[in-house]
């Protein structure tokens, strides 16, 4: 039986669209990375996709500028993003471990 996971905090829906748009950027970013296995088309295909997720990103963020919501909640959208395996999917972003160690 699969662990059942922790409830999402309550996000406007705008924050929840940030998020959502951050993760697929953060995803792109990780499929992009020169520092991990994988071969160029894919991080082409993934670097072509990331042009429409950054503009995506920024109408997330100018929307809720214009609802009025101009501060980010950092300790909730650290819980969504846990809740949504974010620290696994920005892990990608990073340098592997060091393999001479």
């Amino acid at each position: 039986m699969v662990p059942e996971l922790p409830p999402l905090p309550a996000l406007t829906r705008a924050e929840a669209e940030l998020i959502d748009r951050y993760l697929d950027v953060v995803d792109l970013l990780g499929r992009i990375n020169p520092a991990r296995p994988g071969d160029t088309y894919r991080g082409l295909r993934a670097a072509q996709a990331l042009v429409a997720k950054a503009h995506a990103l920024r109408d997330a963020l100018e929307l809720m500028h214009s609802r009025g919501e101009h501060e980010v909640h950092a300790a909730t959208m650290a819980r969504a993003l846990r809740v949504l395996d974010g620290e696994r999917r920005a892990a990608r972003v990073t340098l592997p471990p060091d393999s001479d160690s």
